[in-house]
């Protein structure tokens, strides 16, 4: 039976980690905040445009005021839950807005764009919201869980094979696989990810936050990773998964930003660290294909996505399902 954790004493050991790549330039940001004894804090990623113009700039600013507005909220923690789906569209909505202010200055940057990741957690309780494609990870008990929606047309694809309507084949070999479907860009934000009920986290459950970047590894790797090393601290893990990134020696290797999440009771102690293995080996081939090379993003706004966003607001947080 999983071991709960007490909810009136949970911390948490927190690290973010950051690589640029092959990339020219780095167009990922991240940033946390996880002040010792408070029982709360949150984290705010967020995967600049590639191939568009400002993309670097595009992903601090976002990071910037998503941060600025969950720190300023941050000193009444039952309030901010509360109004955790309010505050949490309300800073995306903030963000949108200074990107649509900025290129509006500055017409270089026009076509500027970054997704957003912002988990935020009270005690053993877990809220995000999200746009784009970066991924919010859950591991539990061996398995490695991703919790927010994926605004990517691989998503929208692969729904179409399930349902019978498009061959396998032709869905893996599509030009717009890779493309996000949902966006910061400073014009409205066609889809929002917006969790409105907690997921209950549980002792030795460990979250992590990442951009596409990181999704070079198969995610059994990436569960390996965490299993191996679920005793060892936050840094530790993001360390690691940073060192087999480099261990592939992708030639198109995408900027790679995380934040690695693990809740614990601190009457129990801290955890020992797990002996330090031997220095990473390139991963063997995954047994399925290799990642697309991610040239570059085109924002492909499907028409269901308009239909979508006129949606009563209960009926726009699609995982509210229990976890």
């Amino acid at each position: 039976m999983p071991q709960m954790l007490h909810s009136a004493e949970i911390e948490y050991d927190a690290a973010t980690a950051i690589s640029q790549g092959r990339r020219e330039r780095q167009e990922d940001a991240v940033a946390a905040d996880f002040p010792a004894g408070t029982g709360t804090g949150f984290a705010v990623l967020a995967d600049g445009m590639g191939g568009h113009a400002a993309g670097d700039i595009a992903s601090r600013i976002v990071v910037t005021e998503v941060f600025s507005e969950l720190k300023l909220q941050a000193g009444d923690p039952a309030a901010l839950e509360q109004a955790i789906g309010a505050v949490l569209q309300q800073a995306a909505n903030g963000a949108d807005a200074c990107l649509g202010e900025y290129a509006s200055h500055q017409p270089q940057a026009r076509g500027m764009g970054a997704t957003l990741l912002a988990p935020v957690l009270f005690c053993d309780r877990l809220y995000w919201i999200s746009a784009g494609d970066s991924p919010l990870y859950l591991f539990r008990e061996g398995r490695l869980i991703r919790l927010n929606a994926d605004h990517s047309m691989a998503s929208e694809l692969d729904g179409l094979v399930a349902e019978g309507r498009m061959d396998a084949a032709e869905a893996a070999s599509h030009p717009d696989r890779h493309c996000v479907t949902s966006v910061l860009t400073g014009a409205g934000i066609p889809r929002l990810d917006c969790r409105s009920a907690p997921v209950r986290l549980q002792a030795g459950d460990i979250v992590l936050a990442a951009s596409d970047g990181l999704q070079f590894l198969p995610e059994a790797e990436i569960a390996a990773v965490l299993a191996a090393e679920r005793l060892s601290p936050s840094a530790r893990i993001g360390a690691v998964l940073m060192q087999r990134l480099e261990a592939l020696n992708a030639p198109e290797q995408d900027n790679a930003a995380l934040c690695v999440i693990k809740p614990f009771d601190p009457r129990a102690g801290h955890p020992e660290p797990a002996p330090a293995p031997a220095p990473a080996q390139p991963a063997p081939p995954p047994q399925t294909p290799a990642p697309r090379p991610r040239a570059g993003r085109r924002v492909v706004t499907l028409l269901a996505s308009a239909t979508w966003r006129g949606a009563p607001a209960a009926s726009q947080t699609k995982t509210d399902a229990p976890v």
